[in-house]
């Protein structure tokens, strides 16, 4: 069997045993779980409060893409704080493992919601922002894999777990989570169009 027949195998896999759990552990259906996320998103849009997505290395890309996009194309506020001066200012200054928590003492409200998307969901700078937004009342969604008892999972209010032993699948399913989660809300359905999606500001389609 090929090399990419084996990892299209264990994407597969990977995505057929996400595991998603509540504040308590309890498990829920995915399907459940992306309904919540999308009435969530709703009520985030009409109260104007605002999304927060944080991540290290690719899942810094990550957030700052599902910022943009839930920002641009969902019409939910929503912000990363992956920016360069930011990281290299509040991780001089003060420290990195305060990139996240500044800018979140700063902008945060109650009522925000809060997502930390981390492949390992043990790293120090994730673990203190999601202790923070728990403290300022955000509800807290983590997306994380290879341990399973790592310990972002065991914070948030709705957790995302995949279970991979690699980086690259855990990321890959990460970033298909994050794009389902925005595509269900704005009724995206590429198996049922005829027509190209068009995101440019002239001829806008979904």
């Amino acid at each position: 069997m090929s090399y990419f027949i084996k990892y299209l195998e264990g994407l597969k896999k990977a995505m057929n045993e996400i595991e998603v759990t509540d504040s308590i552990g309890k498990q829920i259906s995915v399907d459940v779980s992306f309904t919540h996320l999308c009435d969530l998103s709703r009520s985030l849009y009409k109260s104007r409060n605002t999304k927060f997505f944080v991540g290290n290395g690719a899942s810094a890309a990550f957030a700052d893409h599902m910022a943009l996009d839930w920002t641009k194309n969902g019409g939910v506020i929503s912000h990363s704080f992956s920016n360069v001066a930011l990281l290299t200012a509040v991780g001089n200054d003060l420290s990195f493992e305060e990139v996240f928590t500044a800018p979140l003492n700063w902008y945060a409200k109650k009522g925000d919601i809060f997502v930390a998307i981390s492949s390992s969901g043990n790293s120090p700078d994730i673990l203190s922002s999601i202790n923070l937004a728990k403290e300022k009342n955000l509800f807290v969604i983590t997306l994380s894999g290879l341990k399973p008892n790592n310990l972002a999972r065991q914070r948030g209010d709705l957790n995302f777990y995949v279970p991979a032993k690699t980086y690259g699948i855990v990321e890959c399913v990460h970033q298909v989570l994050l794009h389902i989660w925005l595509d269900k809300y704005m009724g995206v359905e590429d198996w049922a169009r005829d027509h190209f999606q068009n995101m440019s500001k002239d001829s806008f389609n979904l």
